[in-house]
């Protein structure tokens, strides 16, 4: 019999402004199977039998293999958050990407980090010394306040209309446009879809709104019908909440809906 567990919680160490959490994933069993990963604004460092490696944010749904008996860790830096770990990278030079840590933060510090994981026993501890990596990142590094706000504006239910979040921000609208694509890895039209679909799944498998769905869902409690979900997240309606998670998700929301629950992380190869 084959077992995914998946379980996520808050960084210890690692400063909860840039960092949503840490988690891990085990496959217990000799199967493999096929993750479905929905975009979710967020750059995820990774740790696997594959490596340390940075997941990009994504444009797309995709599966990800998960071979049986994989341990999996990772940290995952909030939307436009991921300068932290990117430093001078643009975000958007990665999207849809998965590349080798060494290949951001240069090849010693990725062996340095490495090492210190070979020594952990299990994702448990392996999660905590990602989120002590990410925490010694803090000290120097300054965030786009610009970004912060025009996130958290387009995170809302109703969303922002670019010219007057331009304006409010003291920017013009292309000036706006580089800056969030390049802290999150794309433009505030299409992050906005992307923070309402996830409000959405957060919205149904919680039973209300405020949360974060995670890049393949997550959460528990009672679940609200489609159309209240609709409501809730910011869609016109419930034919719109549709149409969307089908874009995001590539599956219909009963059956996105329908999937194993607890399962909110990206995966890694």
């Amino acid at each position: 019999m084959t077992v995914s567990s998946y379980e996520e919680w808050r960084p210890v160490l690692a400063p909860g402004r840039q960092v949503s959490c840490l988690w891990t994933r085990h496959q217990a069993g000799g199967s493999s199977y096929e993750q479905l990963v929905v975009p979710d604004g967020c750059v995820d460092l990774v740790w696997s039998d594959a490596g340390l490696e940075v997941v990009g944010t994504d444009r797309v749904p995709r599966r990800v293999p998960v071979r049986g008996g994989a341990e999996l860790a990772g940290v995952r830096f909030r939307p436009g958050a991921a300068g932290l770990l990117l430093g001078a990278v643009p975000a958007r030079d990665l999207c849809d990407l998965q590349v080798p840590l060494a290949e951001v933060v240069g090849a010693a510090t990725a062996r340095r980090l490495g090492e210190r994981l070979a020594r952990t026993r299990g994702p448990r501890e392996a999660a905590a010394e990602l989120d002590a990596f990410a925490a010694a990142l803090a000290p120097g590094w300054e965030p786009d306040r610009v970004v912060e706000r025009a996130v958290a504006a387009l995170g809302r239910a109703q969303g922002a209309r670019l010219p007057e979040l331009a304006a409010e921000l003291g920017l013009s609208e292309r000036q706006l446009r580089r800056r969030v694509t390049d802290a999150v890895g794309y433009g505030p039209k299409t992050l906005h879809a992307v923070l309402r679909f996830q409000r959405a799944l957060a919205c149904a498998r919680s039973g209300h709104g405020d949360g974060h769905g995670g890049r393949d869902g997550g959460g528990a409690g009672a679940e609200p019908g489609l159309a209240e979900v609709a409501v809730r997240a910011g869609y016109a309606d419930q034919a719109h909440l549709t149409r969307e998670v089908r874009r995001w998700a590539g599956v219909p929301p009963t059956v996105l809906l329908g999937r194993s629950r607890g399962q909110a992380a990206r995966a890694s190869s």
